[in-house]
């Protein structure tokens, strides 16, 4: 799914605090909560932590930061559970 940046943007702000599946145009997929939007990123909490990443307090407790440029598609992780 290929979407423009200000509709990313305002989908990323709809789903704040909600469960979501981001994938990034390189393939990579991250399954959490959106925890913060800025203009240019979306940070989310990992469901179930950070499990391997090692990454601790990182983000500020936001979570991992993801470039809104870098993101292919979101969906809420609910749409996979029907």
């Amino acid at each position: 799914m290929n979407m423009r940046y200000t509709e990313l943007y305002d989908l990323c702000c709809k789903y704040h605090k909600k469960s979501v599946r981001i994938t990034q145009h390189d393939g990579r997929v991250h399954v959490g909560t959106i925890t913060r939007v800025s203009r240019d990123k979306v940070w989310i909490m990992p469901s179930g932590g950070y499990g391997g990443y090692g990454l601790g307090f990182f983000g500020g407790g936001f979570g991992i930061g993801i470039a809104l440029g870098a993101i292919a598609g979101i969906a809420l992780t609910t749409a996979f559970f029907w």
